[in-house]
């Protein structure tokens, strides 16, 4: 593929609803403009785009792709991205290195969830955009509904420059507004319109010229004084409009039938922006004006994604944004403050690589090997080193206990569970101490369930994947004292230690302490670390359920020792005795974790959200408006949370979105707090027998 200036580079990103056709026009798009010479199918597994063993399985995407092609003597980069929520961090990465996004709205389903969260990044990253009104060859399509759905949820700035010609299995093609002519099927000849469409084709038309002209003050005078508009003021009125957010075109056709593909790629070249009209954001957060989209400036690429492949190795995707990489050089990496060696360099289509001599501004390629370079970085040049802003990733809100199923997988866990986590940065891991389980966190139960696919298929690890455990705690309640004697005789000498130990509760927000007001020499002084050191060890595991014990104070306050038969080891050992005993009678308790929570849901939805986190023994500290939307803040326990990702999924339809974070620990009531210790005890059982 030759080098193209950035003013004649578009890298445009695919959003929609999960099922609307982003993959299918992909295909087509890649067919139209002839870099395929055949047309796949998603259910055939045969997409350039779909090509990952889980999207195959799945029949939905779940990886970012690169689609690149040619058109018009134009290249567009195309990034076919997830529509299932899961995968958001693909779709926000794919927007940080694109200036323009088609939007699909299926014409038999209309606006959908997703197709709401498209619109809301898009408009979030001030992209200009187009809207695709796809299936018109579907069943139940009605383009007329669709259309008007969408100014009712996106505005009147929505306006069709197309219209369909029939549709489900009377779908003919479309009709261009602009040039009022019509294309009938997958062909880009345009032959007359239909002598019965063509008063309400003049009808779309007058309201689609009225709308780029209200955006101009010399055409809206124009148009308000009856004057002819010519199509060259059209074209270059609504691409002003476009790429101010003033107008967003909505085109239609059908990706299957490759039906208004010509006219969509020609509608990306001549409306949405190109990479040389594309602001340069640093990681300052502000527009600058030091470096340009051009060959010339300083170089300035940001990594967004990295793929870890057990046969090419890690394998890293940039977009250049001024500047120049070259194969087989060196560069600067700006955040890790170190030199990179780059090697070959690939422009990607799907699975395929192509060799290039180097990557240019405006353009996007990839790189095998890189030794410290992550996602995020910023390859650049030492002496004018500018960081590009990264794409931001929301908080992992679902989480899962890895288990390896053997123990040659758990020797491997960790570093498959490490590359895993640098390919998605919307997976998070750790190692959760109280409970000794692997925690891996992300965006909902369906990119989990790929993630360990992910860890099988590519770097051989077998997992189970369960409902993490609950880090509780144990207390008392009351002061207590409780003593302890250590003695052995077994011939030779013996083992003595004895200790009398005060137990007191302390304030939630204090840390367990040890003290000592020992009088007399009762215990000698020497004594003392070993007696803490066994009120350390048993205090990990309380009396209850066997969960560390939390705000006491132990105080050794007396006791007695043997000049021959006291040592370290005996003192240890009675100070844990001494402190259980003291713990079965200080009246303990079970401590649950509390968290904040902070649902957005649409209105509508409240009165359901309400009645479900009453059913999870939360607490609703308050509700508030903003933006349409109902912010409602409470507090519950993470036994009921678990797996509130996949219940506000559900009861909303995907359309309400939370956050979650650790407030406090506080007592679990009765009847629940014996359930929880009965299934300890038989927890316990079962790993003994």
């Amino acid at each position: 593929m030759k080098q193209f200036q950035p003013e004649n580079i578009h890298n445009v990103v695919l959003l929609s609803h999960s099922g609307a056709g982003k993959t299918s026009l992909s295909e087509a798009i890649l067919f139209t403009s002839g870099e395929i010479k055949r047309l796949g199918r998603v259910d055939a597994d045969s997409t350039t785009s779909d090509y990952d063993p889980d999207e195959m399985k799945r029949k939905i995407s779940i990886n970012l792709t690169l689609l690149p092609c040619q058109w018009q003597d134009k290249k567009i980069n195309l990034v076919d991205v997830p529509g299932y929520s899961d995968f958001i961090g693909e779709v926000r990465a794919a927007v940080r290195v694109c200036e323009g996004a088609i939007i699909l709205v299926s014409a038999a389903a209309g606006i959908e969830v997703g197709t709401e969260q498209s619109w809301a990044y898009s408009e979030d990253a001030g992209m200009a955009r187009l809207i695709f009104i796809n299936k018109m060859d579907r069943e139940n399509a009605n383009f007329n509904k669709t259309v008007e759905q969408i100014q009712s949820n996106f505005g009147n700035r929505c306006v069709p420059l197309q219209i369909p010609v029939g549709a489900h299995n009377d779908f003919k093609g479309i009709i261009d507004l602009l040039t009022l002519k019509f294309y009938a099927g997958d062909k880009a000849e345009e032959s007359e319109i239909p002598a019965s469409l063509k008063e309400q084709a003049e009808s779309m038309r007058e309201k689609m010229v009225e709308a780029i002209a209200e955006v101009d003050d010399v055409m809206i005078e124009k148009f308000l004084g009856g004057e002819e508009i010519s199509q060259e003021e059209l074209v270059k009125g609504l691409k002003e409009a476009v790429l101010s957010g003033k107008i967003v075109p909505v085109l239609t056709g059908s990706a299957l039938q490759n039906a208004g593909i010509s006219q969509l790629l020609d509608a990306v070249c001549n409306y949405l922006p190109s990479a040389g009209e594309a602001d340069i954001v640093t990681a300052t957060d502000s527009k600058t004006t030091d470096i340009k989209p051009d060959r010339q400036s300083p170089l300035a690429a940001l990594v967004f994604k990295t793929t870890a492949d057990p046969y090419v190795g890690k394998l890293t995707y940039f977009r250049v944004f001024s500047g120049a990489i070259d194969s087989n050089s060196q560069i600067w990496n700006v955040n890790q403050n170190g030199v990179e060696r780059i090697g070959q360099l690939f422009i990607v289509r799907g699975k395929n690589q192509e060799p290039v001599p180097k990557v240019e501004a405006g353009d996007i390629g990839a790189v095998a090997k890189l030794n410290i370079t992550i996602t995020g970085d910023t390859l650049g040049v030492q002496d004018k080193p500018v960081k590009i802003k990264p794409a931001t990733f929301p908080e992992p809100v679902y989480s899962v206990a890895v288990h390896p199923k053997t123990k040659a997988d758990l020797d491997k866990l960790g570093s498959a569970l490490t590359r895993l986590t640098e390919e998605d940065l919307t997976l998070r891991m750790h190692r959760d101490h109280d409970t000794g389980e692997t925690i891996l966190s992300g965006m909902g139960d369906t990119q989990l369930d790929v993630a360990a696919e992910k860890m099988q298929r590519k770097f051989g690890v077998g997992v189970s994947l369960t409902i993490p455990k609950v880090p509780y705690k144990e207390t008392i309640t009351q002061t207590a004292r409780a003593e302890y004697k250590h003695r052995k005789q077994s011939g030779g000498h013996g083992q003595y230690g004895h200790v009398r130990l005060e137990l007191t509760p302390l304030p939630r927000d204090k840390a367990n302490e040890f003290v000592s007001t020992v009088v007399g020499g009762s215990v000698p002084k020497n004594y003392f670390p070993a007696v803490e050191k066994g009120v350390k060890e048993a205090i990990k595991e309380g009396v209850l359920a066997g969960y560390p014990v939390v705000h006491v104070k132990t105080n050794l306050y007396d006791g007695s020792f043997h000049p021959v038969d006291s040592s370290e080891i005996c003192f240890k050992i009675a100070g844990a005795g001494a402190l259980r005993r003291g713990l079965s009678e200080g009246q303990p308790m079970l401590l649950e974790p509390i968290m904040n929570i902070k649902v957005i849901i649409p209105g509508d939805f409240t009165g359901d959200i309400m009645s479900d986190l009453n059913t999870k023994r939360a607490r609703v500290q308050g509700m508030n408006p903003a933006g349409g939307n109902n912010i409602v803040e409470a507090q519950a326990p993470l036994a009921e949370v678990l797996r509130y990702a996949i219940d506000l999924k559900s009861i909303t339809q995907g359309k309400g979105t939370f956050s979650m974070e650790f407030s406090h620990y506080e007592e679990v009531p009765a009847h629940i707090s014996q359930k929880i210790i009965d299934e300890r005890k038989a927890e316990k059982e079962a790993e003994k027998g």
